[in-house]
């Protein structure tokens, strides 16, 4: 049978941990076919990220149309898109309704802490990009970024919920508020939570934390996974949910790789299952 496509518009991590490696690892697993259109390279590794180059926007579009013009996509997703220009060059291509269904994950600054949006690209997501988003994934961080909070403002599931539904009064669907980084007392150490807040209410999907420092490239993969389900014909609900369960798997599967001296990747293909490692005639 011939596979669903997708498609991720995103930045290259050259440590492999996160952006378009991430998602295509993702999509592959998923049994879809993956199709990329790349915005930035980035030198990066578990520890830092030393440098970035950003293309610019009309290359990334041209990659874009020139996939759509020769291949059915049936889902796509963004991660970091680097430019302002290149959110709004990306919101007037989805105005066309040649991106449904879309997921946005509105990347901002690395899990280290590097920025990865030029000024103005939180204005960009707020007025042109989230408005055409089927689901948006945004964590703690760009959350309150995007809605012009502090971050401790979102410390319990209930504010969570509110903020969820603010993404959604911009315009998104759907809105799935990553509770990885919570900040209440006795929930960081053993929950994980995400609320998602879509047009049948709120709904709250939780996990219990695994701790481990390989975390690198979770939200890419919880997107990249959502944008997978919807190509493969899931609901935004059911998509969010497998997406959740995936990721919370590859955490578990990683926990204890030892890749880099940081923030290592997670298992996206199961090769720490002993079931994979059966099949491997490797000593």
């Amino acid at each position: 049978m011939t596979p669903r496509v997708a498609m991720t518009i995103a930045g290259s991590d050259s440590g492999g941990g996160a952006g378009i490696e991430a998602d295509l690892r993702t999509f592959a697993a998923y049994g879809v076919h993956g199709t990329v259109a790349i915005t930035a390279i980035t030198a990066q590794n578990t520890v830092e990220v030393t440098a970035i180059a950003a293309l610019e926007a009309e290359m990334v579009i041209t990659q874009v149309t020139t996939v759509l013009e020769d291949i059915t996509v049936h889902a796509v997703k963004t991660g970091m898109l680097a430019r302002p220009r290149t959110i709004e060059a990306v919101a007037a291509l989805a105005a066309t309704g040649r991106l449904a269904p879309l997921v946005v994950d509105p990347v901002l600054v690395s899990s280290t802490g590097h920025p990865l949006m030029e000024q103005g690209g939180v204005e960009a997501y707020r007025d042109a990009l989230i408005p055409y988003a089927t689901v948006v994934t945004p964590n703690l961080r760009e959350t309150a970024v995007l809605l012009g909070i502090d971050v401790s403002e979102l410390d319990h599931v209930a504010a969570m919920a509110d903020a969820g539904r603010a993404l959604t009064e911009l315009g998104a669907t759907w809105a799935v508020i990553k509770g990885g980084h919570l900040l209440s007392e006795g929930v960081t150490a053993t929950r994980a939570p995400d609320v998602i807040v879509g047009p049948d209410g709120v709904h709250e999907i939780d996990a219990t934390r695994v701790t481990t420092r390989n975390d690198h490239g979770t939200g890419c993969s919880m997107a990249a996974a959502t944008a997978a389900g919807l190509a493969r014909g899931a609901t935004p609900l059911a998509a969010i949910e497998s997406a959740k369960r995936f990721v919370h798997g590859a955490i578990e599967r990683a926990q204890s790789w030892e890749i880099g001296s940081g923030h290592g990747p997670i298992d996206h293909m199961g090769w720490g299952s002993a079931a994979t490692q059966q099949l491997l005639p490797l000593p």
